[in-house]
């Protein structure tokens, strides 16, 4: 966990805003960071901070679509807003299932045999979150500007 932290710093830096989906739970994971490793406190409060949340306008439904179904999952917004992205051919397709894997395999030490895959399918999943996210925000820029 230091080194995932070192690189945040590293790549995420001291200033600009910090954009998440679901904000809450981004924020949880950075106070639980924070109170295992309380030399990298000061950095994981300053990001904290920085966040804001791109699920805020269909959470508060200042955006909302009948095929969001009600909710503001990205896993919801993405096929209406970004309709050529799919987690369908992913490994790891949904965020409980690769919190688990990266707590067993990376935390734990489980799942050896398969880890790089593992890592892998952990990897294209976040990729294609971060960038559903880039794709939405675009989407919403193209609305206001």
């Amino acid at each position: 966990m230091p080194g995932l932290i070192q690189q945040l710093q590293h790549d995420i830096g001291d200033t600009g805003t910090v954009l998440t989906w679901n904000m809450s739970y981004e924020k949880g994971c950075n106070d639980r960071m924070a109170s295992l490793y309380p030399e990298y406190a000061k950095f994981l409060e300053s990001l904290n901070a920085r966040i804001q949340d791109l699920m805020t306008p269909f959470a508060k439904m200042w955006y909302f679509h009948r095929d969001f179904m009600g909710s503001a999952s990205v896993k919801k917004v993405m096929p209406v807003l970004a309709p050529e992205l799919s987690y369908k051919s992913l490994g790891v397709g949904d965020g409980l299932l690769a919190r688990r894997l990266w707590t067993e395999t990376v935390l734990n030490g489980k799942n050896q045999d398969n880890r790089e895959q593992i890592i892998s399918d952990l990897s294209k999943y976040c990729t294609l979150d971060t960038y559903a996210m880039v794709r939405i925000l675009e989407e919403l820029q193209k609305l206001i500007l």
